[in-house]
């Protein structure tokens, strides 16, 4: 399998010419989803789903679908049906290919006057990648490659790193990175490198790894 880090928290990832894109928000490249059989939306905010650019991914691609919690899904599943699946923690389904779990149910807290909304994880080929959203949620089995949210309103350094060492994957990858300043990120890659205990990696935005 082949992930390719996107801006901020989208990834994509293909195998056997298949491509399974995960979160292309606002915040990622305007055509992070262009091309993908298959797009999985982990929750409702803007930097994680544009309603713009998943329209225009399932109009130029007429087999493609669409995974994703019901606040997304009611969105988009009248003018796309049969191809805008509901899915919540526990649920199970392939996807171009791809065998994928759903973990999680809320987002992380970001104040207690704030009210959280849903927030699913999507592990990907029996473990072989984690994508949480944004949460801090523990699959309950093991990961290969987790995709750490290092940086957003929400958390902070002691709570990724203890969520690393929780998880206890083989290799941890940045996603949720776009706030984080250019000048900030050897900081951040040291804490987590050295605390972590896991390979850590920054892959920029565009550069691959081969899973």
């Amino acid at each position: 399998m082949r992930l390719t880090k996107k801006t901020h928290s989208c990834v994509r990832l293909e195998k056997d010419g298949r491509a399974l894109v995960i979160d292309p928000g606002g915040f990622s490249e305007q055509d992070a989803a262009a091309g993908a059989d298959a797009i999985l939306v982990t929750h409702e905010h803007p930097d994680h789903f544009d309603e713009g650019r998943l329209r225009a991914a399932l109009e130029a691609r007429p087999g493609a679908e669409i995974w994703t919690l019901k606040s997304v899904a009611d969105r988009l599943s009248a003018a796309w049906p049969g191809r805008v699946h509901t899915v919540g923690h526990g649920d199970t389904f392939t996807a171009a290919g791809f065998d994928v779990q759903v973990h999680g149910e809320l987002h992380a807290v970001i104040h207690p006057d704030i009210p959280r909304v849903t927030n699913v994880g999507y592990l990907i080929d029996g473990g072989l990648v984690f994508h949480p959203g944004d949460a801090l949620t523990v699959p309950e089995q093991p990961v290969e490659t987790l995709m750490v949210p290092v940086m957003a309103p929400w958390n902070k350094i002691s709570e990724v790193i203890d969520y690393i060492r929780e998880v206890g994957p083989r290799r941890a990858l940045d996603v949720h990175d776009a706030l984080l300043a250019d000048l900030a990120r050897p900081i951040y890659d040291g804490h987590i490198g050295r605390l972590g205990g896991t390979d850590h990696q920054r892959l920029a935005p565009g550069a691959s790894a081969e899973l």
